[in-house]
């Protein structure tokens, strides 16, 4: 782990609106980094329909948190169905995409950390 302190891209002690942070933009995938460590990133993105990140696999877990529209968040080659208040875990070292069904943002939450693997993850 480092010592480095973490690039902070917002406002201490100030309360944000996460679905106005990233404006829509035609055509086009807009992201804003709001805090990078090495632990981890918060990231929130908007993408216009039709647009999507396309298959990758990183070696850390993430949280997508849904804050506006409709997406497709394929996991492994399944495919989800994700809209506006849901959030969903992709697991480190499993493939997975992005496409936007509709309009949407999210709040992409990274976890630097390869400990654990997936058999942690239970139903229930």
């Amino acid at each position: 782990m480092s010592d480095q302190p973490a690039k902070i891209h917002v406002d201490p002690a100030k309360a944000y609106a996460l679905a106005e942070m990233t404006p829509y933009q035609d055509g086009a995938v807009v992201s804003r980094t709001l805090l990078q460590h090495d632990t981890g990133t918060l990231t929130v993105f908007s993408f216009d329909a039709g647009q999507a990140l396309s298959e990758h696999t990183v070696p850390f877990h993430a949280f997508v948190q849904v804050l506006d529209g409709e997406a497709q968040i394929i996991i492994g080659g399944t495919p989800h169905n994700v809209s506006a208040g849901e959030i969903i875990l992709m697991p480190g070292g499993i493939s997975h995409e992005v496409k936007a069904v509709k309009r949407f943002k999210m709040l992409l939450t990274l976890f630097r950390s390869t400990s654990g693997s997936n058999s942690e993850f239970k139903d229930g």
